[in-house]
């Protein structure tokens, strides 16, 4: 397990997003800041099972991807989910407020972390990369996470 990860996505995450705003420009791709900090919170109840999908990914690709999901690579920007599961434009925001989208995340990310409390070595069915334990969640969250930061310039691309 890495202390490092789990503490950046559980704390220091949130106090880089308290710089995000309403207008805060994204230096690629279509979505707007609320709508990011809702996909990302979609992103952890699908890793928490609240919202169940399908795998994408055919099952002889399943290697490289969990080979880069275990690498110190990250995603390149305008990284795109397939448009099975995400579309081609994002979805209408949910929330009425910014604030109110960054509370609901804290709450998936909390969710996230009890579900697997008990058992880190359940395995959950991500769309893309298959089925992950707690551990492989966390590098992936811990990549989008870092993919959208660098998205809206809330940390360095490098």
């Amino acid at each position: 397990m890495d202390s490092q990860k789990i503490q950046f996505l559980s704390q220091d995450f949130f106090e880089l997003l308290n710089r995000l705003e309403n207008s805060s420009p994204p230096k690629w791709g279509v979505m707007n800041a609320q709508q990011m900090i809702e996909h990302l919170a979609d992103f952890y109840n699908v890793s928490a099972e609240k919202i169940s999908c399908k795998l994408y990914t055919s099952e002889e690709h399943l290697p490289a991807y969990k080979a880069f999901l275990l690498s110190d690579k990250a995603f390149r920007e305008n990284t795109k989910a397939p448009v099975e599961l995400l579309g081609d434009e994002p979805r209408p925001l949910r929330f009425a407020t910014l604030a109110e989208a960054k509370d609901n995340l804290k709450r998936s990310v909390s969710d996230f972390a009890e579900y697997f409390n008990k058992d880190k070595e359940r395995k959950t069915l991500h769309p893309v990369f298959g089925f992950l334990n707690f551990d492989e969640w966390v590098l992936l969250h811990y990549k989008h996470v870092q993919h959208h930061l660098k998205q809206f310039d809330l940390i360095n691309a490098v």
